[in-house]
């Protein structure tokens, strides 16, 4: 279930609709970590499970690799959490649908771009969604100078005209950046309508069943190797079990708006798992352009816990 806090916190932040409370036996070696190292764990999965999707898209192709992410995490996240089918009302399940097509094009979109820009800046320009979303739900005059900030940091990362990335990642990042303020926006109303992390789990369904006809189409039994299939479940492990799994616990410890501001560190991370792994190394107008994007995120963020923290007292 999504914390309300979270889902009422328009940052940028990929707002994720948490998993259920672990088993008694579930490990306590996590909570050692405290809840920054939690975060910055599930950041680092994430990131570093993307930056393993690349590498296995010679192998699958983009959409084979993402039909096996989605269709790998919907078995795991429907087994854990065994949502109930019965007893839901019709816009239930019209925005847990929407919600599984918004994920299984935020997650089409953005593979399409990775397999065509490196890693770090695709999250850098994907990111500006959730920017927006934060800037514009505020509304107010500060939050212009982030989006300034953030505009010159993009500025910078295509080298004043995009010439350095190819137009066509650019495009995907942005776009799935657009479905990335769609997710959070159906993240939270889906949190609101089911319990747990049980319409995360339709919805996870929901991205699987329509993203594995064209994983077929693009990569037919290739998908069927079983290193491929190891590399995909890995990839859905990292990308999307494993982070829920520890974003819940750091959230019984943090405060939401402090989750988010973390969470903007992203791109950073991005880039990390972008040069380790992919030999995807950053030039230094990059690396600024970067900086930048966060510097606007936090920015944003910050504002808009001040906000509320604001009305909150007032009240």
């Amino acid at each position: 279930m999504s914390t309300p806090d979270a889902a009422a916190t328009p940052a940028p932040t990929r707002t994720r609709t948490v998993m259920p409370e672990p088993t008694a036996g579930a490990p306590r070696r996590w909570g050692s970590l405290g809840p920054v190292g939690l975060v910055l764990a599930g950041g680092v999965s994430v990131q570093f499970g993307g930056a393993l999707a690349v590498s296995l898209m010679p192998r699958a192709g983009a959409l084979g690799v993402v039909a096996l992410r989605l269709l790998v995490a919907a078995v795991v996240l429907l087994l854990i959490c065994r949502p109930r089918l019965r007893g839901h009302s019709r816009t239930d399940w019209g925005t847990v649908i929407v919600f599984g097509i918004t994920m299984a094009a935020m997650n089409g979109l953005f593979y399409q771009s990775v397999a065509r820009i490196p890693l770090g800046p695709a999250v850098t320009l994907e990111v500006l969604g959730p920017l927006a979303l934060s800037v514009l739900t505020s509304r107010r005059l500060v939050n212009v100078v982030w989006a300034g900030l953030a505009l010159a940091g993009v500025f910078l990362l295509g080298g004043g005209g995009f010439e350095s990335l190819d137009p066509i990642g650019v495009a995907f990042a942005l776009a799935a950046g657009a479905m990335w303020a769609a997710y959070i926006v159906f993240s939270a109303r889906t949190g609101r309508r089911f319990p747990q992390a049980d319409g995360l789990a339709l919805a996870m369904a929901v991205g699987a069943v329509l993203f594995l006809p064209l994983g077929i189409v693009e990569s037919g039994a290739k998908l069927l190797d079983p290193v491929t299939l190891g590399l995909g479940a890995a990839v859905a492990i990292l990308s999307s079990v494993l982070p829920y799994t520890l974003e819940l616990l750091a959230l019984r410890r943090m405060p939401a708006p402090t989750f988010a501001i973390l969470m903007s560190l992203e791109p950073a991370v991005a880039g990390a798992a972008g040069f380790l792994i992919l030999d995807q190394a950053l030039s230094a107008a990059q690396a600024v352009a970067i900086a930048l994007v966060i510097a606007a995120s936090m920015g944003a963020v910050r504002t808009q816990v001040g906000r509320k923290g604001r009305a909150d007292r007032s009240d």
